[in-house]
């Protein structure tokens, strides 16, 4: 049943067909686990996506295999993108839940150049978070000590 379940998963998802190429894209690279694709409203020249080949949504679905591979491939198109295009950095940024308008992670990783307009903007209302970093840096680093999801999850078998 988890399998009729898995495949549902794949067909209904983007993402999935993506990254198993059962729809069209402008593929880079792609190993067992992962597939590297243009985005097709890039930021800049190179912006690219690297995509699961299962099906996960959250960073924190990735198990520690899977997080190896998306990191290892995040490292091999970083190094592509800086010997032919040269850019003056490299932005690696992943959206989560609300923001996540593929439903299936992704990880971007997009040349930046100086004056590319790309940037980390202010918040739009004073939240005073700033004021308040000792008691965030308390709670987090407790949540942390409690073991408030500290371990990665399992891998499932497909």
């Amino acid at each position: 049943m988890r399998t009729d379940l898995q495949q549902a998963e794949r067909f209904d998802c983007l993402g999935c067909r993506l990254a198993l190429s059962a729809e069209p894209a402008h593929v880079v690279y792609e190993n067992d686990w992962v597939t590297c694709l243009l985005d097709i409203d890039p930021f800049s020249e190179g912006h690219m996506l690297i995509l699961p080949k299962r099906h996960l949504v959250e960073w924190t679905d990735l198990d520690a295999v899977t997080m190896q591979k998306v990191t290892e491939a995040a490292t091999l198109m970083s190094q592509t993108l800086a010997s032919v295009y040269k850019p003056a950095g490299i932005t690696l940024c992943q959206n989560g839940g609300a923001f996540n308008d593929l439903t299936h992670f992704h990880l971007h990783v997009i040349p930046r150049f100086p004056d590319d307009g790309f940037a980390w903007s202010e918040p739009r209302q004073e939240h005073g978070a700033g004021t308040r970093l000792a008691q965030t840096r308390t709670l987090l680093a407790e949540a942390v000590k409690n073991g408030k999801q500290t371990e990665l999850p399992e891998r499932n078998g497909d």
